[in-house]
């Protein structure tokens, strides 16, 4: 039982996929930076100032990406004044290795990258917006569910629920679920420390308090896109926006003419977050 443990946790790690060119080479103005996490682990990162001092926004990737890989999101939102910062999660990029990942650790190094742009001189104050893609988006709307600092969040290609994107990971192995599925899934919830049902996005969404877009491919091949729709009938009371758009699973190719109304949105939130007092989060 030893050796299946083993090598399941190996089938299930992410791939770390590595940081192949430096800002400057991009021709994008930043500073790479270090941000402390959990367990004395470090994340490496990227900030990229905006000229207009608009508010943040802090980007996650997705499973065995990097912060480089998210730069066509983040080049835009510079541009529009916005100042990004990009983090790889640990066993990412080039952050500290740990004994695993998972999404409730992806959301623990977003709330660490939170921190230190609020102790960031002239940034105490300003609107952060969570912006994360698939299992990064998951992690912010966990992270944001359990905040009451954060302006806005935007959730690219992310899954309704990890139990059911489990199961799909089972079929494409030909692992039938009853018994041995089952027992995966109980087994990764016993390591992460999480019980699905309550770190899913059907879960949180509900909880989170301010503004939330989600936006998903409508040919998605990974996560399908009634996922995004079931997602959003579990909103509850959370001011949350459905938009579905043509594209797969990774929509950075496909955002060049959302813009204007990601623009609109992130707009919309300033102006309501400025209105309402920040509190310190839970």
């Amino acid at each position: 039982m030893h050796l299946f443990h083993r090598r399941l946790r190996k089938s299930l790690a992410a791939p770390r996929e590595p940081i192949r060119q430096t800002l400057a080479s991009h021709g994008v103005t930043g500073e790479s930076i270090s941000i402390p996490t959990q367990r004395g682990r470090r994340l490496a990162g990227w900030w990229l100032p905006g000229q207009k001092r608009t508010g943040v926004v802090i980007i996650t990737h997705g499973w065995g990406a990097n912060r480089e890989l998210m730069l066509p999101l983040a080049r835009p939102l510079q541009t529009a004044g916005w100042d990004v910062l990009l983090f790889d999660a640990r066993n990412h990029g080039e952050s500290d290795a740990d004994d695993f990942s998972s999404m409730p650790r992806f959301a623990e190094d977003t709330d660490a990258t939170i921190d230190w742009v609020r102790q960031r001189a002239g940034r105490e104050l300003a609107p952060v917006v969570l912006m994360g893609h698939s299992v990064g988006a998951a992690a912010v709307l966990l992270s944001a569910s359990r905040r009451h600092d954060i302006a806005a969040v935007v959730s690219l290609s992310t899954f309704a629920h990890p139990d059911q994107m489990m199961r799909r990971w089972l079929a494409s192995k030909g692992i039938p679920f009853f018994p041995l599925g089952w027992y995966v899934l109980r087994y990764v919830e016993r390591v992460i420390g999480h019980r699905f049902h309550e770190i899913a996005p059907i879960h949180t969404l509900p909880q989170v308090q301010c503004p939330v877009l989600l936006v998903h491919g409508r040919e998605d091949p990974v996560i399908p896109a009634s996922d995004a729709q079931r997602l959003f009938a579990s909103r509850g009371n959370t001011p949350a926006t459905l938009h579905l758009l043509d594209g797969e699973h990774d929509l950075s190719r496909h955002l060049d003419s959302e813009w204007p109304r990601l623009q609109a949105f992130l707009k919309q939130a300033t102006r309501r977050s400025k209105a309402s007092p920040r509190s310190s989060h839970f």
